[in-house]
C-alpha cells in the first residue's frame, strides 16, 4: 500500500500492536491536550488522528528519539494545532450550513424597494432625529463623535437614536 508521499506501509503485525498499546497509555492524554488547546472536541479528535498517523509513520524515530514517548506526542499535537490555525487563517472564513442569511433577494429591485422604503421612512422624521440616525449609521460615528460633531450631549444623542428607531419601526411596520 502506498501512502501521501510515495511511502510504503510495510508495517508488521509487530509494530500495529506496538502503536495499539501506545494509544492505550497516551490516546485520552493526547486528546485531553488537543482539546485543551484548540477548545472543539471534534477538532482535536482530528488533531490526534493525524498524530498518531505521523507516529505510526515515524514510529522508528518515536522510539529512538531521546526523551519522553509523552513529549514526543505532545509537540506533534501542538505542531498540528500550530499548522491547523495558520492554514484557517490563510483561506477564507467558513460558513457553517444553517449559519448562512436565510434571506438573500433573488431580484435586486427588492434591495431598490428597501431603500425607496427607508428613506420615505427617514422623511417622516424630524429633523434632529434623521440627522442623529444618518451621523450613527450611515458615518458609522460613535454617540461621542455624534455629539461632539453636533455639539449636544451623549444622552440627547442616545435618546434622539432611541426614539427615531422606534418612529421607524412604527412607519415601516405600517407599511
Amino acid at each position: 500500500m502506498r501512502l501521501p508521499g510515495g511511502r510504503r506501509a510495510d508495517r508488521s503485525a509487530s509494530d500495529d500492536a506496538l502503536v495499539a498499546s501506545l494509544y492505550e497509555h497516551h490516546g485520552k492524554r493526547m486528546l485531553a491536550d488537543a482539546t485543551r488547546m484548540t477548545g472543539d472536541e471534534h477538532l482535536a479528535e482530528d488533531v490526534v488522528q493525524e498524530a498518531w498517523i505521523r507516529a505510526w509513520l515515524h514510529l522508528d524515530a518515536l522510539l529512538n528519539k531521546p526523551g519522553s514517548i509523552r513529549g514526543w506526542f505532545r509537540t506533534v499535537v501542538q505542531r498540528i494545532v500550530i499548522d491547523q490555525a495558520r492554514a484557517c487563517a490563510a483561506r477564507p472564513v467558513e460558513v457553517a450550513p444553517g449559519h448562512a442569511p436565510d434571506e438573500t433577494p433573488d431580484d435586486p429591485t427588492e434591495l431598490v424597494e428597501d431603500a425607496v422604503l427607508v428613506a420615505q421612512a427617514l422623511k417622516s422624521l424630524s429633523p434632529e432625529h434623521r440627522e442623529v440616525l444618518v451621523e450613527v449609521y450611515y458615518h458609522g460615528r460613535t454617540v461621542n463623535e455624534v455629539a461632539a460633531f453636533l455639539a449636544i450631549p451623549p444622552g440627547t444623542v442616545k435618546s434622539r437614536v432611541f426614539y427615531a428607531l422606534r418612529s421607524l419601526r412604527t412607519v415601516i411596520g405600517d407599511e
